[in-house]
Parts: C-alpha cells; sequence; structure tokens
C-alpha cells in the first residue's frame, strides 16, 4: 500500500458529518383550545413530544369539520383542511400518538363499512332487476306489433336511470396514488384524509416517484386550494371534481422525509407552503413509568365529538356528492388580528429579513391561521358562523410555531442536503479514489453524479476540510505534473477509519 506524506491535523482525527439543526420552540398546546385536554391526554400516556399528538389532533379535526364551511381570509373564503408533516425519529411514538386521536373515526369507517356493505347487496339486487326489465323492455321495443312497441317504450321511460350505486365509505387513505385518490373522491366521499404514521411508503412509492412526483403535488395543491379537478383519462372517461376537501398528516423518519423536504419541486411547486411542518426535540430516554399520566376521559370525549361530526351529513347539492359548504366569515375583531399578524409577517419577508429564506411559506401563514380558526371554531361548534378575536388569536399563535419550524427546517434540509453530497463525496475519495491529494477539476471530471457542478463539489470539498477529512494546499501546488489553484490532500489516517 502507498505511504502517504504526514498532513497535521486536528489531534482528533477526521470528525464525522452530522446535520446541525438548532432546537426549535416549545409547541404552544395552550393555544390548541377546544382539543388541548385530549392533546395532552396522549402526551401524558405515551410521553411523546407534544407536537406529535397536537398535529394529529389538529388533522383529524381538520379532517371532520372541512366539509360543512369554508373560512374568511384576507383574500376570500378558504376551505379549512390543513396539511400536516411531522418528523419524528423510529422510536418515537407517532403511532401510538396516532392511534387514540383517530378512534372515533376509525369506529365511524367501521360501521360505515357494515352498512355500505348491506347497501351494496341490496343496489347489486336492484341493478339485476333493472337490467332484466330493460332488457325484456328493449326486446319488445323491436317488436313488429306496434302496440306492444308502444308499451315497451313507456316501460323504458318509466324504468328512468339505473339505481345508483353507493358511495365508497371511507375517510381516510395512507398511500394511495392521485388517480387512485381522484376516483375515490368520484366514487365515495366529497371529504378525505390522507393520514399515515409510515409516509415513507407513500413519499417513496408510485405517486412521488420521479416520473409522477409534480403531477401528484399539483394535485395535492388544488385540493388543499379547493380547486376543481378535471380528469380526461382513458377507461376513466372524462369527468370533473368540484368543492371537494382533503385534510392531511404524514408522519416520517427525518431519513424518508429530509430528501423529499430538500426537492426543488416540493417547495417551488407551493407544496412545502401549504404544509404546516415540525420537527419535535425527541423525548427517548426520558419517558419514565413514574411520569406516566391517564385521563381516558378527555380521549373518550375527543373520540365521541369526533365520531359525532362525521355522523352529521354534510351540506352538498343534488347530486349528493358535491359540498356545498357554509361561509365562516371574521369577526372585525377577529380579522384586525388577522391583518396585524399579516402585516408582520409581510415585513419579515423584505431582502435580509428574517424570514427572506422562506417566502412561500411565510406568504401563506395568515391563511394558514385563519383556517386552524375555522377548525377549532366549527370543533366546538360546528353550526358557528363566525370566527371570534379569542379564536384567532389561538390560531395565530399556533401559526407562529408552524412557521418557526417551518423556517428553522428550510435551514437543514438544504445542511442536509450538502451534508449527503459531502458524505458520498467521502466515500468515492475513500473507496474509489487512487490518489493522496484530489482537486476540484477532479471531482467534477470524474466523481460522483451529484457532484459534477463546480458550486457542488466546492461546497462538499469544503465540507470535508471542515471536518478534518481533507487539508487544503497552497493555489500553485503541483499535482500531478500540474500546479493546481484547487487542490486537496485526504489526511492520513483517513483511509483507515
Amino acid at each position: 500500500m502507498k505511504i502517504l506524506k504526514s498532513i497535521p491535523f486536528d489531534t482528533e482525527g477526521p470528525q464525522p458529518l452530522v446535520r446541525e439543526i438548532p432546537a426549535g420552540e416549545v409547541y404552544p398546546v395552550e393555544a390548541l383550545g377546544p382539543l388541548r385536554a385530549a392533546v395532552e391526554a396522549v402526551q401524558g400516556s405515551t410521553q411523546a413530544p407534544i407536537a406529535i399528538p397536537a398535529a394529529s389532533a389538529l388533522a383529524a379535526a381538520s379532517l371532520a369539520v372541512q366539509g360543512f364551511a369554508d373560512v374568511e381570509t384576507l383574500g376570500g373564503f378558504v376551505p379549512v383542511s390543513l396539511y400536516f408533516l411531522t418528523i419524528a425519529r423510529s422510536g418515537e411514538r407517532k403511532s401510538s400518538s396516532d392511534k387514540p386521536l383517530l378512534q372515533g373515526l376509525r369506529e365511524y369507517e367501521r360501521e360505515q363499512s357494515e352498512n355500505y356493505d348491506v347497501a351494496s347487496k341490496s343496489w347489486a339486487k336492484d341493478s339485476e332487476l333493472y337490467d332484466a326489465r330493460k332488457k325484456s323492455a328493449l326486446r319488445d321495443a323491436v317488436s313488429a306489433n306496434r302496440d306492444k312497441r308502444t308499451a315497451a317504450e313507456a316501460d323504458l321511460a318509466a324504468l328512468g336511470d339505473p339505481p345508483e350505486a353507493p358511495k365508497l365509505p371511507d375517510r381516510t387513505a395512507s398511500e394511495p396514488t392521485l388517480e387512485g385518490l381522484f376516483r375515490a373522491f368520484q366514487q365515495g366521499q366529497p371529504s378525505l384524509g390522507l393520514f399515515s404514521d409510515e409516509a415513507a411508503q407513500f413519499l417513496g412509492g408510485h405517486a412521488m416517484n420521479a416520473d409522477n412526483r409534480m403531477k401528484t403535488l399539483g394535485g395535492l395543491n388544488r385540493l388543499w386550494d379547493g380547486s376543481e379537478i378535471q380528469r380526461t383519462r382513458a377507461g376513466d372517461g372524462v369527468y370533473t371534481l368540484r368543492e371537494r376537501r382533503l385534510a392531511m398528516h404524514l408522519m416520517a423518519q427525518p431519513v424518508a422525509i429530509y430528501g423529499f423536504l430538500s426537492d426543488p419541486l416540493t417547495s417551488g411547486l407551493g407544496f412545502l407552503p401549504r404544509s404546516l411542518i415540525c420537527e419535535p426535540e425527541s423525548s427517548i430516554g426520558q419517558r419514565l413509568f413514574a411520569n406516566m399520566r391517564r385521563d381516558d376521559a378527555s380521549l373518550d370525549a375527543f373520540a365521541q365529538r369526533l365520531k359525532a361530526i362525521l355522523s352529521n351529513a354534510m351540506p352538498t347539492l343534488d347530486d349528493g356528492r358535491t359540498l356545498k359548504p357554509a361561509r365562516l366569515t371574521l369577526t372585525s375583531d377577529a380579522r384586525a388580528q388577522l391583518v396585524e399578524f399579516s402585516d408582520e409577517i409581510e415585513r419579515m419577508q423584505l431582502p435580509g429579513g428574517t424570514l427572506s429564506h422562506i417566502t412561500g411559506a411565510a406568504s401563506k401563514i395568515a391563511e394558514q391561521a385563519a383556517r386552524m380558526a375555522g377548525v377549532l371554531t366549527l370543533w366546538t361548534d360546528l353550526e358557528a358562523r363566525e370566527v371570534e378575536a379569542t379564536t384567532m388569536a389561538d390560531a395565530i399563535t399556533l401559526a407562529r410555531f408552524y412557521l418557526s419550524e417551518a423556517s428553522r427546517l428550510a435551514s437543514a434540509a438544504t445542511v442536509s442536503a450538502e451534508i449527503d453530497r459531502a458524505e458520498t463525496l467521502r466515500k468515492w475519495l475513500l473507496e474509489n479514489w487512487p490518489h493522496p491529494d484530489i482537486t476540484l477539476r477532479d471531482v467534477v471530471r470524474l466523481g460522483p453524479n451529484p457532484l459534477r457542478e463546480s458550486p457542488k463539489a466546492r461546497a462538499a470539498l469544503a465540507l470535508l476540510e471542515r471536518h478534518g477529512w481533507l487539508v487544503a494546499l497552497a493555489p500553485g501546488t503541483v499535482i500531478r505534473g500540474a500546479a493546481r489553484k484547487e487542490a486537496w490532500q485526504i489526511v492520513q489516517g483517513a483511509r483507515q477509519i
């Protein structure tokens, strides 16, 4: 093995590449209003970070009420649908936090599934009878006997439209394709939820692969906006979906979601700004049995309220499938609070401002506050038609938290992508590169594909230098027969680490 020339370096040697991310703010649980007791009950029993059950409760409440009313914002009326992305490592009790808050939903779905089975059998019999009568009438209609033909035509007219199939009962999906989701809206309920406590399957599945990601993100954006969906597909025919509503809560481990967050498509197409994101500080290692608290009464009350709202018939047009939501206006005081909040956030987006790096999320945060205020209002009173100032104040507090998380995690996602590229380069240098030194030109020409651009290659080399894997050589150092402007030497011992 070729002996490398000794290069001075920190006596600790090369350091691991780590994702540096500052701690987040404390979750404002007091702002959850009518949802607080259930969220604290889940946190008490699981000892998971409270932001996890908080997102689950808000998402479940959004699913329950989104079909009943739209809420006023500074730009008009919008759905109260909420999208959540929760990042938590394995063992953080994501499922244990989600399950009790969705108990009422799952009970409702089971009951509706049983009713659907009965209705489907009845529909099948009615369809057979309809088809038999239609077939008989058509046969008589082609008869040479004029009287028989006239009677058959009357029978055909009297038959009317065929029996309508019962609507699919499911209110949630965990990993649908976009086409599957649209089909569920066409054949099922006008208000659905995309919920998953292991969203890696959805984020890494067919709907989000390289060929479909742009289409899927665009479709999810339109559903959040409340826009109509037009479909023209072979086999599905032509149809338009109007006034459908989708709530979402995707939970995933950092390794599964950071690549998704750093993808320019997710932010550039507007999906991330439409999502309320958080990565709470881990509680693993602190969840002592002595600190466990149970509050079954609060959880039961939440489940019963969720089930009761879902059992209410959503307002629809005559077709029974197109929602006709009421309008939830803002009181003058609530509107004044929202205006003040919106103006404050707008000023912070100026070049060099604290929110200039997340203008997409910042520009939508006032609307997010209005949506959350609408959810909290309708959860308390499904017949309410105004958002009060106290509820708007709570929603703005929640919005501030999620905006702070968006700011923190946007920076972390960028750092994570840089670290991923640096780690790719580090492994390539140690496993494939035959020389004791490396130049920028070497990396761009011969290095891993993600580093075939000078800015990315230079950033990766600089990161490896900061962590002690490389030492910069003086400009003009002769490397393999030529003076080099930018070159580094691999630290002695690095190949053995």
